[in-house]
């Protein structure tokens, strides 16, 4: 019997394992084969390394590529300001688990969505504007900013970095700290000796989470940054969409990608070994 069921659960396995892998070559590999082919051709379809080399020796998109880099970074830094007290203190509550879905339940709402209720806020007519008028202050141009592109996107990706570093902070043992401070250790040392040391994997998946994602935004520096924020996702929209170029556009993905993966390695949790 035992035998009979430890089959049916090795087939059960076998199964999944299967079609796991079927959609991962099917939506995953495959993609990233004819994105990668597609960057290789020229507009008549022939083989060719131009692309790569139009962008690497062009000032234009080293600049993109630059203004991407630098957005992401500074996205990533403002979200981790802002998450890791807010995880800490999330992790103090009774119901945490409530407040924390409070928190998570912006990631449901369409990002569309979002960005157009920014607009409203931050717009000439918007409520921020109203109220400044109403307390006796000039309207401000507040779209279209370097600093309104950073806000939006760090509440857009803020969840993502409050997630996982929550889940580190809440299974850290409570009996850590209290050791921590029994031996001396005011709040601050046990925070730095201690609580920041072992949440170390929340922080590294939370950059992962949100710098990953920001390398390629283009609809929120389209309809908030407008043409003073100009990354990589904006120039692979235009390829795409506008000049039909997809040979090009593919070229950036393709490169995007590359950074994307860097981003994961220099961020990986590197598990020591250890003899048991």
């Amino acid at each position: 019997m035992a035998l009979s069921f430890k089959k049916q659960k090795q087939g059960f396995t076998s199964a999944y394992m299967g079609i796991y892998g079927l959609w991962l070559l099917g939506f995953v590999v495959l993609p990233l084969f004819l994105l990668l082919f597609e960057s290789l051709q020229d507009q008549n379809h022939h083989f060719t390394l131009a692309n790569y080399q139009a962008f690497f020796i062009s000032g234009s998109y080293l600049a993109m590529t630059f203004n991407s880099i630098w957005y992401a970074f500074l996205i990533t830094v403002i979200t981790l300001v802002f998450a890791y007290p807010t995880a800490y203190f999330l992790t103090t509550l009774k119901n945490k688990q409530f407040w924390l879905l409070l928190v998570i339940l912006p990631t449901w709402i369409n990002l569309l969505l979002k960005t157009y209720a920014f607009i409203g806020l931050l717009g000439q007519g918007g409520l921020v504007n109203s109220t400044l008028t109403v307390v006796g202050f000039h309207p401000m141009q507040l779209l279209f900013t370097d600093w309104s592109f950073l806000l939006v996107a760090a509440y857009v990706e803020l969840p993502f970095m409050i997630l996982p570093i929550f889940n580190a902070l809440n299974d850290i043992d409570p009996l850590l700290t209290a050791a921590s401070r029994d031996l001396g250790a005011n709040s601050w040392q046990t925070l730095k000796k201690v609580i920041w040391p072992l949440s170390m994997p929340g922080v590294k998946a939370g950059i992962q989470a949100v710098f990953i994602p920001s390398l390629s935004l283009f609809m929120i520096t389209r309809l908030i940054g407008g043409n003073r924020v100009i990354t990589l996702g904006t120039a692979i929209e235009e390829h795409f969409l506008v000049t039909q170029n997809w040979a090009f556009g593919s070229t950036i993905g393709v490169i995007l990608i590359v950074a994307m993966v860097i981003t994961m390695l220099l961020t990986q949790d590197k598990q020591k070994g250890g003899r048991s």
